[in-house]
């Protein structure tokens, strides 16, 4: 538990800089887009007619 504790004491302070990393725009905008071309793929090869 304590390696746990001290951890987390070590994560903390990279957690609060700010200005660091992309965007969080920039990141659900890619997540987004990659989730609706998973779905078109998806419906592409999912048809039964």
């Amino acid at each position: 538990m304590s390696l746990l504790h001290s951890t987390a004491a070590q994560l903390t302070p990279l957690a609060s800089e700010g200005g660091s990393g992309p965007s969080p725009y920039l990141t659900g905008g890619g997540a987004l887009l990659a989730l609706l071309l998973l779905l078109w793929i998806t419906t592409r090869f999912n048809r039964d007619r």
